[in-house]
């Protein structure tokens, strides 16, 4: 009999891989039992990474969902692992340290046992901490090699830094190949070198299948001493989700290695029921590019942990793109012409931006400004125009050191705008911020949660879960799953009658006469495009301020408009003198904020967007005279 090697299944990662959500804590309860079932698996990811954030954005309590997901793994021995961002914990933005300590206490509680535990920069000392807590909690604490493909990042690279991790306190390495990327040859290098330098720690190699390269990759890692290879199963795995499970289990046979069987009336109860899933409203967010593999990925090395959330950006910068270039008669693109400009841009400015890999939140914030400086240079503008502060402070340093060197253009532009460098620790920025959190949860009469899980959760996701115990945040799911499900009911009605789907085409407009503009109303006949049903209302001169009387600042992006984005910050107000190039707002768009810029003088005689509102690009904001 050959080497044992053992499988674990990323149901966590299967799902936000493809898409925006999770499946609720009922499904999740009923699909586990069946997992067991299968008999094949040593590990489960369950939660980590987005998922609780997930849960609040749906209405729903995260902490219920961890809880009795996990039960049912617990009481089978198998373990079940979680997906964790060092400095930033389970969110986009660096958290307190004691924030990160209580994490890892509360999640081994509700029934996770291992941490997987990455830094988004390869940089080693931000995750010297996890390791400390998750130990302390009672965790196994597993190190990642965020695996990228580079002039800097070699094999030799990948292995000193496993090295390092082990020496900060790691006790398992994950070969964290987010993207897919990783040539197969090079992924069995990599684990050779650990495993000859460190025979006894565990190496356990995840793959996303998007290029096409982890089934190879799989084969490689284990031939070469991998202990555990993560899989997906259908309806969700290839596309931008992992190899399958059926693929990589007889792969794996063939080559002399020993596997469990797998119980094939359970495999097809999961198969099933994770249909049903999609079925029942997860699938309206699961954007069809992303169940197809893509070699294009090759070149930009995005993520597939990453591409659910950027084909629904892009989506949406593509109508406020379109927007913008019918009112300026300029033919309109598609999605596949926008997403090819990005890729190329991504391969452009990663190296400028000093290499970091391209995992969360990193690929976002490299992806954030590739797509930016696409829409910039569209409409005739300059890169680098759009960066957002979090963006800044990776480039800045205050993240950990970037593997390469920042471009010359960005390190003056840094300078013009009187950044300065940070070459410290990172986590030192972060003053501790629970018992802060604690006081205003008393305040507000809302219970700390069995284990402070409550508390956690508060810390950790303020916002998100402000809007989930008021009830917003279901009511904002639920209004988009209607608006989705109508939508997609309109397409297939269309489509089932050989009709034209109905296009998004404008209903006012501003039309300009001899200096004097007049505001129309329009209407269309469906079967004739662009024509008018009936006669348009006769024009009617606009209100004096809207001819000429103030100047307008303008969104930059379409997403949620903020004046201040802390409670320490002095928002804008009518009467206030602006300066060209003054931060005057902010913009919250593809998970991060923008700081919304002056660009022109003047004073403040109406602040037009409301705080915490979704506005649309080139929407008016504020009014200046």
């Amino acid at each position: 009999m050959g080497k044992e090697i053992k499988l674990c299944l990323v149901y966590r990662d299967m799902w936000q891989s493809s898409g925006k959500y999770m499946p609720r804590v009922d499904q999740l309860i009923r699909v586990a039992e069946p997992i067991v079932s299968m008999g094949c698996f040593s590990r489960v990811e369950t939660n980590g990474g987005g998922f609780e954030q997930i849960n609040l954005l749906f209405g729903e309590n995260p902490n219920r969902s961890v809880r009795e997901w996990t039960e049912a793994f617990n009481k089978a021995g198998i373990q079940t692992q979680m997906l964790e961002r060092g400095l930033n914990g389970i969110r986009m933005n660096p958290v307190s340290k004691d924030i990160r300590k209580l994490m890892f206490k509360v999640k081994k509680k509700q029934g996770t046992d291992i941490a997987r535990s990455f830094d988004g920069l390869n940089y080693a000392p931000n995750l010297q901490l996890s390791f400390e807590y998750a130990k302390e909690g009672g965790m196994i604490a597993q190190g990642s090699l965020c695996i990228t493909h580079s002039k800097i990042h070699t094999v030799d690279y990948f292995i000193q830094l496993a090295d390092q991790l082990i020496e900060y306190g790691a006790e398992e390495i994950a070969v964290k190949d987010m993207a897919g990327i990783g040539r197969p040859a090079s992924i069995g290098r990599i684990v050779k070198g650990i495993k000859e330098r460190h025979p006894d720690v565990i190496v356990q190699y995840h793959g996303h299948s998007t290029p096409g390269f982890s089934v190879a990759s799989s084969l490689e890692a284990a031939r070469n001493g991998a202990d555990i290879i993560d899989v997906g199963m259908e309806p969700l795995s290839w596309g931008t989700g992992h190899a399958d499970l059926l693929t990589v289990h007889a792969m794996l046979r063939d080559a002399g290695f020993s596997l469990p069987d797998i119980d094939m009336n359970a495999y097809m109860q999961v198969r099933s029921l994770s249909q049903e899933f999609m079925d029942d409203f997860l699938g309206y967010y699961i954007n069809p590019l992303n169940r197809s593999m893509n070699s294009l990925l090759i070149g930009p090395g995005l993520p597939g942990g990453m591409m659910g959330s950027l084909m629904a950006d892009l989506e949406n910068n593509l109508k406020s793109l379109n927007k913008w270039l019918r009112k300026r008669n300029r033919p309109e693109m598609t999605q596949e012409q926008l997403l090819i400009r990005l890729f190329e841009e991504v391969e452009y400015i990663w190296p400028k931006m000093g290499y970091p890999p391209l995992v969360t939140p990193y690929s976002q914030y490299v992806k954030n400004v590739a797509l930016m400086n696409v829409l910039n240079i569209i409409k005739g503008k300059g890169r680098w125009a759009m960066i957002d502060e979090n963006t800044w402070n990776m480039l800045l340093g205050k993240a950990g050191k970037l593997p390469g060197e920042l471009s010359e253009e960005l390190v003056d532009l840094a300078n013009q705008q009187g950044r300065i460098f940070f070459n410290g620790d990172p986590q030192s920025l972060y003053e501790d911020k629970l018992d802060e959190y604690r006081k205003e949860m008393n305040e507000k009469g809302w219970e700390l949660g069995q284990d402070e899980e409550e508390l956690l959760e508060y810390a950790m996701h303020p916002e998100q879960y402000i809007d989930y115990k008021s009830g917003r945040a279901k009511q904002r799911f639920m209004e988009d799953l209607e608006k989705r499900k109508t939508k997609t009911s309109i397409a297939s009605h269309a489509a089932s009658h050989n009709e034209p789907v109905p296009s998004a085409r404008p209903q006012n407009m501003t039309i300009e006469v001899n200096g004097t503009a007049y505001k129309v109303k329009v209407s269309y006949d469906n079967n004739a495009a662009a024509t008018p049903k009936e006669k348009p209302a006769a024009p009617q001169p606009a209100t004096p301020s809207d001819n000429g009387k103030y100047k307008s600042i303008l969104a930059p992006l379409e997403g949620k408009f903020y004046l201040t984005k802390d409670n320490g910050e002095k928002a804008v107000k009518v009467g206030d003198m602006v300066e060209e190039g003054e931060t005057i707002a902010y913009i919250e768009s593809m998970k991060v904020i923008n700081a919304i810029k002056a660009d022109q003088s003047g004073e403040v005689i109406e602040i037009v967007a409301q705080h915490g509102e979704e506005i649309e690009e080139d929407d008016v904001i504020i009014k200046l005279r």
